[in-house]
């Protein structure tokens, strides 16, 4: 059996779960990189990632540099006399990092790779309406997401589900095979597969305002898919007409009819307790939504305090 010396490489929540399963099994973590400290908010107050307070709390041997190239960084890995790396959710390496220890460095991915390699493989999922996704151990080569494939384990996606709740599963599932590779790694058992490229892989690129914003004239199911899958985290977002205002607002929760009606597309039928918008073949009903520099609330207490004028609607 091999005697591991890992240094794990992560920044936010997602990354814990595995840092802390690693610690708890007794593996030797001879370092912990993560993302510098950094002003946030509205204080700007000095913050640490997630990844770095649990370390501290271990007591964990902490490096956060800015530049993966510096010499004094790498002569700092040099002498923790790593063997094994383990990436989650941390930014990409350069050669010298990566192929530094003697067992190779490998990464947990959110996606059943090779789909939705990039960066955010959970929201596009989603998005893209997929019913199955999983998590996948890879050793780390030069380009991203391309390395060949340890392991890997597939979980339902609910129709209801959102990003919030997929991310925590997969959180907790990427940490057990995070552990299974370990292990394999450990017994010198490790086989690896390389990923199959076809022209009809899907990528998880970053997510930016344009590929955020609603189309209300899209199909319904796309525009459901779209809200969940940017829920909690960034927000799918549209512009709502009413009256002479103009504002740029967010939905995080909405449920879906199917119906025939005669409204124009993105058409807004407001009732007191009710707030939906008209798209083809029926309406989506808006649960959870968020007005400029207010907190996102229920619809119920939009309603009770804001007006919607008759030719209010989304754009």
């Amino acid at each position: 059996m091999k005697d591991l010396r890992i240094v794990f490489m992560g920044t936010p929540d997602f990354a814990v779960a595995t840092l802390k399963s690693l610690v708890e099994q007794n593996y030797n973590i001879v370092g912990v990189i993560t993302a510098p400290d950094k002003p946030a908010g509205r204080g700007r107050k000095i913050h640490e990632s997630a990844v770095k307070q649990y370390a501290v709390s271990q007591k964990l041997n902490i490096l956060q540099p800015t530049n993966l190239k510096n010499e004094d960084f790498l002569n700092e890995l040099k002498a923790l006399n790593v063997n094994l790396q383990i990436v989650v959710a941390f930014r990409m390496l350069p050669k010298v990092v990566w192929q530094m220890p003697e067992y190779g460095t490998f990464n947990l991915h959110a996606s059943l790779l090779p789909n939705y390699r990039g960066a955010a493989p959970i929201n596009w999922a989603i998005i893209n309406g997929e019913t199955v996704t999983g998590v996948s151990t890879f050793f780390i080569n030069e380009d991203i997401d391309t390395g060949d494939m340890i392991l890997q384990e597939s979980i339902n996606i609910e129709p209801d589900e959102n990003v919030g709740s997929l991310h925590d599963k997969l959180m907790t599932l990427g940490s057990g095979l995070v552990l299974k590779t370990v292990k394999l790694i450990e017994h010198d058992k490790v086989k690896t597969t390389p990923q199959r490229e076809n022209e009809s892989i899907k990528t998880a690129n970053k997510l930016n305002r344009d590929n955020c914003k609603i189309d209300w004239q899209a199909p319904i199911e796309t525009i459901y898919n779209l809200i969940r899958g940017l829920s909690p985290y960034p927000g799918a977002w549209c512009t709502l007409i009413n009256g002479e205002e103009q504002l740029d607002v967010k939905i995080y929760a909405s449920t879906k009819e199917l119906v025939s009606h005669d409204h124009n597309l993105g058409d807004i039928i407001a009732t007191k307790k009710e707030l939906k918008v008209a798209v083809k073949n029926g309406y989506i009903n808006i649960k959870d939504i968020k007005l400029p520099g207010k907190r996102s609330m229920d619809v119920t207490s939009l309603l009770n305090g804001y007006t919607f004028e008759v030719n209010a609607k989304m754009r």
